[in-house]
């Protein structure tokens, strides 16, 4: 894949991303909804005869899974013959089925505000037969559950953006199996926030355009979406 920041100075790489994210298929609006609806219907859910977060309380692994499948899902359901859900080693999270650079891979966290990766991303691409590392991502930050299990968790930010693998840092011990984004990725160049819940209105690393504030603002005022979109 094309670097699409390659030899340019820092103040235009706001510029290239919103340029790239305007190109794509999936808008910002529809992916804030597919994340809230999935995000509801894992609460909606149960294992065998017991309700998710009544009583079971999965941990922020299982609930990262539940939101990263269901969020994969529901928008290849909604681009049938455009979108897929990706099952092969080359095919990313949300695979495009006649342009590759299309495709979404989908990182989810219960850290407050930071996405991780595993150590491989901070590497160059692999080469046939494996995914690219660089391209489009949608990152979800969620609550884990508290010692209120009364209160329902939420998702905190919402991202969409553009990565390259020189955005990641690989863990720097010898037994580390994970890689962070580097702070110019949130502040600067790939991650933009779409949807931030309320009450995190006080963490500074999400970065929202002014342009993309309206589309927040209904988001919040909205009820959360549900049912079939």
């Amino acid at each position: 894949m094309k670097i699409p920041y390659k030899d340019k100075d820092v103040n235009q790489w706001q510029g290239i991303t919103d340029k790239l994210l305007r190109s794509h298929p999936l808008k910002e609006k529809e992916i804030v909804e597919i994340v809230l609806k999935s995000w509801d219907d894992i609460f909606s859910s149960k294992i065998g005869s017991f309700s998710i977060g009544k009583e079971i309380f999965p941990s922020p692994q299982m609930m990262s899974f539940f939101l990263h499948e269901l969020t994969a899902h529901y928008l290849s359901e909604k681009h049938p013959g455009i979108f897929k859900v990706g099952k092969e080693k080359h095919e990313k999270d949300i695979h495009h089925e006649s342009n590759l650079e299309y495709s979404v891979e989908i990182k989810a966290s219960s850290h407050g505000s930071q996405i991780f990766g595993n150590r491989s991303y901070a590497q160059p691409d692999s080469g046939p037969g494996r995914k690219s590392k660089t391209g489009f991502y949608i990152t979800i930050n969620f609550e884990g559950f508290g010692d209120n299990v009364d209160i329902r968790p939420e998702i905190i930010l919402i991202r969409f953006g553009f990565l390259e693998h020189s955005d990641w840092i690989a863990q720097s011990a010898a037994t580390g199996q994970q890689a962070r984004l580097k702070p110019e990725a949130y502040r600067y160049k790939s991650l933009f926030g779409i949807f931030k819940a309320p009450k995190w209105e006080s963490v500074s690393s999400l970065r929202i355009h002014q342009n993309r504030k309206q589309c927040q603002h209904n988001l919040k005022t909205s009820p959360t979406p549900s049912g079939k979109l």
